[in-house]
């Protein structure tokens, strides 16, 4: 997946940009896997 950048105002710091995306994404995948590990040990634990 690629952003197109090449419109964007010349202040913009595009590599800095994909790298917080990036890092964004890796953190919203590695919470998912917490939330899902829970919900799966409490529903094999707790029911």
């Amino acid at each position: 997946m690629g952003v197109e950048f090449s419109g964007s105002h010349r202040a913009m710091d595009s590599k800095q940009h994909t790298e917080s995306y990036n890092w964004f994404i890796k953190l919203v995948i590695a919470t998912s896997v917490v939330v899902i590990v829970t919900l799966v040990g409490m529903a094999l634990f707790l029911v």
